[in-house]
């Protein structure tokens, strides 16, 4: 069974480019564009893993995260964060709430692939 992702993001063309990239490496994938929607699929569909934009209308990511974080149901899943906004602190705040890989915008296909394996572990 293919590792189920939602991917939470509203810039639609990088939901179209990940979606694309993913889902041709096995994955399934699944979209928010809010985080308010984020959370609604997590807690209604709980995915093997989330991909987080931090830039978030609604709710933030690390809002999100934090949510994440703090339900029994969805702790362990493992998240990605990604940024355009790489300084210092974003990355601490991230790893601080419990983030599992932090990752900047602009970052390369091969990069997200490699992640994705790496925190859902052999398939």
């Amino acid at each position: 069974m293919a590792v189920r992702i939602l991917l939470a993001e509203d810039d639609r063309h990088i939901v179209e480019t990940l979606t694309f990239v993913l889902e041709r490496d096995g994955f399934g994938v699944s979209a928010a564009f809010d985080g308010e929607d984020a959370v609604r699929q997590l807690r209604s569909s709980p995915p093997d893993l989330l991909i987080l934009d931090v830039m978030l209308p609604r709710l933030n990511g690390f809002e999100v995260l934090k949510l994440v974080r703090s339900d029994p149901l969805l702790k362990s899943m493992p998240v990605i964060v990604l940024t355009a906004k790489g300084q210092a602190q974003d990355r601490r705040m991230a790893e601080e709430i419990g983030v599992d890989e932090f990752m900047t915008k602009p970052f390369s296909n091969r990069d997200i692939v490699a992640a994705v394996r790496r925190v859902t572990g052999p398939r």
